[in-house]
């Protein structure tokens, strides 16, 4: 167990680092230092970043890396390495032992002890209480929402403006549509809306009953199509992250169930949820209903079919926050996204996603955009 006394340190780009970005509200390509002591919020930034830094920085002391530098280089008589320099500026102080998050570096850990300072990792969320968002993240994070929003708009316009070719392959603006061209119209979309997107789902037919392959290749007339968009506010850092499944054409039989029974498990889920509630009691439910449906969890020719992935997570400066909607008791605050989804080859994936945040009475959706199978 960590003393909650112990100072923390963070070694990290806040672009890449969630709990940087939280603590610091200031986004820097580059690692940087940060220390809480005593309450205190103090930055080591490099000559680059601090006059910037000072104008945006959320913190109580800013330093410049250099100054630290010039001190030691008159002393040892040559440019001090990196951690030689964290470990004076720790020394002076008075740090000998402070709580890290468990992936800071361990190159910088190593060097750090024989320094005399010992890094504590808390195994487990640095800052616990990034899982309730105030009402000024709701508003960051509903404005990632809408912009989650525009790049879905975009990727049904497109698909709408489809014409059907040769072999059923969707053909726009006279050119095959596929999942690569597609997800760049969405993309860039989202950029001018002020977002960064990354990974972008756009699978077709079998590629969707692996949930995380990002599709390739020609889309085709009348096959399920799974559209998974989860920008980030390029402002802020926070993210939305919304998912529909459309066929372009006419839906089978089969694909038509499929649809409609993880639309019938989604509205469920979101009338369930409110403070107090079992998340992991939640995810037995869905997988339960699915199966009373006639799709069970199972492995079929050495694959996944069915439902085999969580209900949902935490939505935040991560796509994927704490907590997992399997493994917490519903609390006020928590933002979560809520996505089940099947998976069946030769038939294809639907999976279906809203956000949205714990309330004492219920579940507050954060997402407006409509949900149809046929487009």
């Amino acid at each position: 167990m960590v003393n909650d006394r112990l100072p923390r340190l963070i070694f990290a780009s806040s672009e890449e680092s969630a709990d940087m970005l939280y603590a610091t509200k200031f986004s820097v390509p580059d690692a940087f230092l940060f220390l809480l002591q005593n309450g205190k919020k103090t930055i080591l930034l490099s000559d680059l970043e601090i006059d910037r830094g000072r104008k945006q920085a959320k913190v109580d002391e800013l330093i410049a890396f250099s100054s630290i530098e010039h001190a030691l280089e008159k002393r040892l008589k040559s440019k001090p390495p990196i951690e030689k320099t964290i470990a004076h500026f720790l020394r002076k102080r008075r740090i000998r032992r402070a709580a890290v998050p468990y992936g800071f570096p361990l190159g910088l850990a190593t060097e750090l002890a024989k320094e005399g300072v010992v890094v504590v990792p808390i195994d487990g969320p640095f800052w616990s209480e990034r899982e309730f968002k105030t009402p000024e993240e709701l508003k960051l994070i509903q404005l990632a929402v809408r912009i989650t929003e525009i790049g879905l708009a975009r990727g049904l316009e497109i698909l709408q403006a489809t014409e059907i070719g040769s072999g059923k392959k969707l053909v726009w603006a006279g050119k095959p549509l596929t999942s690569e061209r597609l997800r760049a119209e969405i993309e860039i979309a989202i950029l001018h809306a002020g977002g960064v997107s990354a990974n972008t789902i756009v699978a077709g037919g079998d590629q969707a009953c692996d949930p995380h392959n990002r599709g390739s290749g020609p889309l085709k007339a009348n096959s399920l199509i799974i559209l998974d968009i989860f920008p980030k506010h390029a402002e802020s850092g926070y993210y939305g992250d919304l998912t529909r499944t459309v066929v372009k054409g006419q839906a089978s039989e089969a694909q038509r169930k499929l649809w409609h029974t993880v639309l019938e498990a989604q509205k469920f889920s979101l009338q369930k949820i409110r403070a107090g509630g079992s998340g992991a009691a939640l995810q037995q439910e869905v997988s339960e209903f699915f199966q009373e449906k006639g799709y069970p969890k199972e492995i079929r020719n050495g694959r996944w079919v069915g439902f085999f992935h969580g209900l949902g997570h935490g939505l935040g400066l991560d796509i994927h926050d704490e907590p997992r909607i399997a493994k917490t008791e519903f609390k006020p605050g928590q933002v979560l996204t809520v996505e089940p989804g099947l998976y069946l080859p030769g038939v294809g994936g639907a999976r279906i996603e809203d956000d949205g945040v714990v309330t004492e009475s219920g579940f507050n959706v954060l997402s407006r955009f409509p949900k149809q199978l046929e487009t």
